[in-house]
This record gives structure tokens, sequence and C-alpha cells, in this order.
């Protein structure tokens, strides 16, 4: 089986954690099903200046045309994103850069069966055009704001309507997503619910033990309870709420991991409110660092306004860490019952008071552990697997009716 995955959503040498949670699926069906073979088209945005000076946009232009990724050809070439009319124009781009690489792939004799696709808008709507190109079966699998929030938009809406009525299948993070997709227009026996595991090795069990030796090794106090918040510094993340919850929980320091737009507006909020030595600012970390600050605190506070499945949820709970995280999308099917932890509103009063109840009484580590082992990646990659044989045995037995159909003719 030869599967074309095709996503802008995946890391590069620069962006190690940009969509790391599609490479992580990937890595784990090639583990388990060999006879898969797999290369990654993820393309990057056109940008002219490789100079730091211009930031995040610069990693654009330092991204290579080619890397290996754990034994994956992924290639990275441009498109072109037009500022205002971006979200117009980008699908015609995108769908241009996927379909010359896809065509050199299939000339250089890599002719793949399939393309699995990953986020609706508007790398759904480019693969959807160039799957009918090259007559290929496709599939799209929906990761959270590309059907929680993009489809507010009228015209992206049609464009996503339409992938949603042409793939061959269509998978989904959490059922809520599901749900979301058929009242979209999906017919209800083409959407697929496949949720993301937890590597539960890269996540290590943390017990008050070893809590205490990494709390000594990252200069964290004993005395204190620590509660984490991870995630991009963005308004939808809402670590602005946490900041603001903090005060209300007095005994409590704050950890917050990540970086992004909201950074200077964040600080300035905690130096307002007088928190300067209660809140700290880890920036962005690799994920082997993060699993540490997960062992080392005593709840993750998630307050998103939207989410797919979380993925940091799974991976504090697998470090023994339970969780807050406001009742939103997905997030109720991650966080099911004590040992995970708590769900609340989405307002400092509500995630003050669930960091209260949760650090009061909070449930044994080891019962947190046990709760992320059930959410390994096997089910994941079966389910993957199937639906791809599917996808491919129904292509294969409508190309052979045709082709029947044209000789009888």
């Amino acid at each position: 089986m030869k599967i074309l995955t095709v996503t802008t959503l995946f890391p590069y040498a620069n962006n190690p954690k940009h969509g790391v949670f599609v490479e992580t699926r990937l890595r784990q069906l090639k583990a388990r099903f060999p006879d898969v073979e797999i290369k990654v088209i993820a393309p990057v945005p056109w940008f002219p200046f490789r100079h730091p000076l211009f930031g995040g946009y610069a990693s654009f232009a330092n991204a290579p045309l080619h890397e290996q990724r754990f034994g994956m050809d992924v290639y990275h070439p441009r498109y072109l994103v037009v500022p205002k009319v971006g979200m117009t124009l980008t699908p015609c781009t995108l769908s241009a850069a996927i379909e010359r690489k896809a065509t050199e792939l299939i000339q250089g004799g890599f002719d793949f069966d399939l393309i699995d696709g990953h986020y609706f808008y508007p790398d759904g709507v480019a693969i959807a055009q160039v799957a009918k190109k090259l007559e290929k079966p496709f599939t799209v699998t929906a990761r959270g704001t590309d059907i929680n929030l993009i489809p507010q938009f009228s015209h992206p809406k049609k464009g996503i309507q339409r992938v949603l009525q042409r793939s061959n299948h269509n998978m989904a993070v959490c059922d809520a997503l599901r749900k979301e997709m058929i009242a979209l227009g999906a017919h209800p026996n083409s959407v697929t619910t496949l949720r993301n595991g937890v590597d539960l090795e890269l996540f290590s069990y943390v017990d008050e033990i070893k809590q205490t030796a990494l709390r000594s090794q990252l200069n964290l106090p004993q005395d204190k309870q620590i509660l984490l918040s991870v995630g991009h510094l963005i308004e939808r993340k809402g670590h602005q709420l946490v900041i603001e919850a903090l005060k209300e929980i007095p005994h409590a320091i704050l950890l917050i991991a990540g970086s992004g737009p909201e950074e200077k507006r964040l600080k300035h909020q905690v130096s307002r409110d007088g928190l300067q030595h209660r809140v700290q600012f880890l920036g962005s970390l690799e994920q082997s660092e993060l699993a540490h600050y997960y062992g080392a605190s005593n709840a993750l506070i998630l307050a998103s306004s939207r989410e797919g499945w979380a993925n940091v949820l799974l991976e504090s709970m697998a470090c023994g860490t339970p969780v807050v995280a406001t009742n939103i999308w997905g997030t109720p099917e991650v966080v099911q019952n004590r040992e995970a932890g708590v769900l609340v509103d989405r307002e400092s009063s509500s995630i003050a008071q669930g960091a209260q109840n949760l650090l009061g009484a909070p449930p044994l580590r080891s019962d947190t552990r046990r709760y992320a082992e059930q959410f390994d990646w096997l089910s994941t990659s079966r389910g993957q697997y199937d639906i791809f044989s599917s996808v491919l045995r129904s292509a294969r037995m409508e190309e052979s009716c045709t082709n029947h159909c044209n000789t009888s003719q």
C-alpha cells in the first residue's frame, strides 16, 4: 500500500513541533503496518527572506525542500499566500504546488494508491482538486478549527462541504467533530472517529518521588502547588483566563509553556496584577522538555475556546498529572472521570474553582496514568489501515467495473 500524505500541518527541520500530531500518527501507522509505504508532501508558504529579523516568516524560507523524517521522505514545495485574499486564493496556489510535486513523484516511480489528507481548508479543497486531476482516491482528516471555526465563513464553508461529499472517506479526531461534519453535509457512513493516542514512553509516569527530583532539576519550589498552561500564546488557548484564575489560588504558581503573538500582552497582564513572582513563562519547549514539566506539576489547565482532540491533556495524564479543562468540543471525550481531571466553564472563576477542587482532593497519580494508558495508538492505527484498505478495494472494484463496461461496449 503506497500512501501519499498531504498537509500543511507537518514538522520541518527548523520548525519541528509544527503539526507534530500528524507526523506522530503516521509514525505509529508505519511502525504497526510495515507494508505501508509513505511519502509526505507538506507545502510551506513562499517567503523571500531568511533573516531572523522576519521571525516566523523566515522559518518558511529556511525550510528544506526535501528531508527524511523517521524513515519517510518529506517534501516542502512552496505555495503563494496573498495577504487579505489568502483565504480565497490559497486553495488554488496550494493545489498547484501539490500537483507539481505529486506528478514528479509518480514520474519518479512512486505511483501512490491513495492521498491521505489532513485539515479541510485550504488543504482539503486543494487535495480534492489534485485527486480529481490525477484520478486518485483520497481521504481527509478533520483536526479542529477546520470544522469548528472556518465554516463560519461562507466561501470556505462551501469548499469544505464539497470536500466532505467528494472524498472517499472522512476522519475526525473526536466524535464532536464527526457530528459537525455530518451537520455540514457529510453522509454519516462516510465519517469515522479516529482519536489521537499518546506516546506512553515519551510521556512517562512520574510518581511523588520522581516529582521531587524533577522539581529540583528544574529549579521549581517543593512547597508550592504548580499549575501548567500549555499552548500557542493566542487568545483561543485562554492563557489570559488562567492568569486571572491564579489570583484566586493563592498557594499556587503558574508555568506557561508556549510562544506566540499574545506574549507581550500576557506578560503585561501578569505585571499589572502583581503576579510576577507567581508566573513563569517557559517559552516554546520540545516535547521531551515538556514531559518534565508535566511530571513536575500538580495540574495542567487548558482553557481553550475550541479544540478538536487536545493532545496536551493525554500527555499530562500519561505523566500522572490530572487536568482542569474547559468543557468544549472533543475535550469531554478525553476527560471522562475524576482520575483524568475536571471540566469547567470557560471563565476565570470556574477555572479557579475547578483547580482548587482538584488540588484539594487530587486523584492518585498512578490512577491518572492508568486512565491515560487506555489511549494507546494501536486501535487508531488499525482503524486508519482498515479505512485505507476499504477505500482502495472500492476504488479497484469501481475501476474494474468501468473497464468491463467499456470492453462490453
